[in-house]
């Protein structure tokens, strides 16, 4: 492709609105420096330097977006306790609309703290809810999805799944069908629970542990004609135009109507993959609704991914690093 093309697909990018539904969460991060263990039991004592919040899940996907000069609107359900207060402070310091943001009594604000010394993490503490919605909630935060919709033009919609609850079937069904009628790509981000509830969605791409989980397979990494096969067995079975796996360190394999292509990894200092297929799927959904084919942004999604992975955290890709990369790499 041609540098005047990456430059005028980011060019695109400003113009775009993407609706973000999903598993929102608080990334928290204690940094510090670990000097001696703990007389009380054999683990590192962290003596703490910094402590950081960040946005998390599906938030992260719309930073993303924003990132690349997009009109991210988040849409999901929160607790009304303080994590929710502080997401929601967080979501407005950060430059989004919270009228997607449903407050519930029923649930927890998903919070994931991670402990980090000298770049490598020490413990993860997760406090979460995962089961589904309630009734009350899934109608609530579907009455402010068609709202939304009412009041704007939407250009893409990103389903991020993390499993704690939020995208139910009753969710994906009712979002997906408001979204063909209206001629609005979907694109997913799958996990395990709800893998075949997306039919109909326009791009699917989940990870490989998850490909291999929702489809109880044992395929290899490297077997490009079984991931072939694999990919042509979601696009039948859910009738999905175009199906991408990220398989880390060796890239990226795609199915678009019928095309299968991969493209393999470039070579990076990989710090930390938390927080990659965010950054994938937010690439590859915004250069979808620029009307660019699989074989396209599958590559730019590629390096994106890559780009992050060189970060300490869930941190979303800088636009002026991800173009210059584009061009250096996938330019003619």
């Amino acid at each position: 492709m041609k540098r005047t093309e990456i430059e005028a697909l980011f060019d695109r990018f400003n113009e775009l609105t993407v609706l973000v539904v999903g598993d929102v969460m608080i990334d928290a991060y204690f940094w510090g420096k670990v000097e001696r263990i703990s007389p009380e039991a054999p683990v590192p004592v962290v003596h703490v330097e910094k402590i950081e919040s960040r946005l998390g899940g599906a938030a992260n996907v719309a930073l993303n977006v924003k990132n690349l000069g997009g009109k991210a609107i988040i849409c999901s359900v929160v607790g009304d306790g303080t994590k929710g207060d502080v997401f929601r402070k967080s979501a407005r310091d950060s430059g989004f609309l919270t009228e997607g943001i449903v407050d519930s009594v029923d649930r927890m604000t998903t919070k994931k703290t991670r402990v980090i010394s000298g770049g490598h993490h020490i413990v993860r503490i997760d406090e979460e809810i995962t089961w589904p919605l309630s009734a009350t909630d899934e109608r609530n935060l579907l009455e402010c999805i068609r709202q939304i919709f009412s009041k704007q033009k939407v250009d893409a919609i990103i389903f991020e799944d993390y499993n704690k609850g939020v995208l139910t079937p009753k969710v994906i069904q009712t979002v997906t069908e408001w979204a063909l009628e209206k001629g609005i790509p979907t694109a997913v981000d799958p996990k395990k629970d709800h893998f075949f509830s997306y039919e109909n969605t326009t791009l699917f791409k989940p990870n490989f542990k998850e490909l291999k989980e929702g489809l109880k397979s044992d395929i290899a990494k490297s077997d490009l004609d079984g991931l072939r096969t694999a990919l042509q067995e979601i696009c039948n079975r859910m009738n999905i135009r175009t199906t991408m796996v990220t398989l880390s360190e060796l890239g990226i394999a795609f199915l678009d109507d019928g095309e299968f292509n991969h493209f393999g990894a470039h070579p990076r200092e990989i710090l930390d993959v938390s927080g990659a297929g965010d950054t994938v799927i937010a690439v590859a959904a915004m250069a979808l609704a620029c009307g660019w084919k699989a074989k396209d942004y599958a590559p730019l999604a590629n390096i994106a991914g890559g780009l992050v992975c060189e970060r300490v955290g869930v941190v979303p890709v800088e636009k002026d690093k991800l173009m210059e990369e584009a061009v250096r790499l996938l330019a003619d």
